[in-house]
């Protein structure tokens, strides 16, 4: 079993879009995939689910020992959801005295044992207890970077918070993998934020890159994967592909 965390401190990079697309993809080639919904904004459970749909447990309930992960699992065209809600936006007060509060999570999958053969965790936006969580609970770690200027500012705090973690809670860990998004090949910008992403990552940096897409954008509107919504979109064709990546490690 693979357990991959998504990450980058920063919002709008397409880290949910790419949690999203890459576990159906792994889906439609036949793989038992776990989604788990890990911010507090909740944008892969409202991009998968109705949301007048009524999600009565969540991945807060289980954090909180309410109730187990299997409970809080749903079903959606092949693959399950370990759900969010804003209530999980308590989690870092809340969990503050907890004893072993890093491994909230990592506890609660190991109870799933080994029925997936990937579980992919979409974290929040910034680098809190949430995080950490996922961190400690998974061996790979996929950043998700931009194809534009900034892409890389900010990021040597996030290298940091890894050192931390392998160090102190989790030796397994590693990023083991970049997602370029949002590359348009018209812009020169584009290109050379993507060949400065593969001279600081090297190999680490996967061959597909997904390309601006406006599919992409209009699919979670929608609630389907990029998949459902439009097959024959260049967001289908690259996620596809990178999910292929992957699953033939990288």
């Amino acid at each position: 079993m693979k357990t991959i965390a998504f990450t980058n401190q920063k919002g709008g990079v397409g880290k949910t879009t790419s949690t999203i697309n890459v576990g159906a993809g792994l889906c439609l080639q036949g793989k038992k995939v776990l989604m788990v919904d890990l911010d507090p904004q909740a944008n892969l459970t409202y991009s998968l689910r109705m949301n007048s749909q009524r999600i009565d447990n969540t991945i807060y309930d289980v954090l909180k020992g309410r109730i187990s992960p299997d409970e809080a699992i749903i079903s959606h065209n092949g693959f399950d959801i370990l759900p969010s809600s804003i209530d999980l936006s308590g989690a870092e007060m809340e969990f503050v005295n907890e004893p072993a509060r890093e491994t909230l999570l990592k506890n609660n999958l190991e109870k799933l044992g080994t029925g997936y053969d990937y579980i992919l965790i979409d974290c929040p936006p910034n680098l809190g207890l949430l995080t950490l969580n996922a961190f400690t609970a998974v061996k790979e770690i996929f950043i998700v970077l931009q194809s534009e200027y900034l892409a890389l500012h900010g990021l040597s705090k996030l290298m940091d918070v890894i050192r931390v973690v392998k160090e102190r809670l989790n030796p397994d860990i590693a990023i083991s993998g970049i997602i370029c998004t949002l590359f348009d090949s018209r812009k020169n910008l584009n290109r050379e934020v993507v060949d400065h992403i593969k001279d600081y990552f090297g190999d680490k940096v996967f061959k597909t890159i997904i390309r601006d897409n406006v599919a992409l954008a209009e699919a979670p509107s929608h609630h389907k994967t990029i998949f459902e919504y439009d097959s024959e979109s260049y967001g289908a064709k690259d996620y596809l592909a990178l999910s292929k990546e992957i699953r033939n490690g990288h």
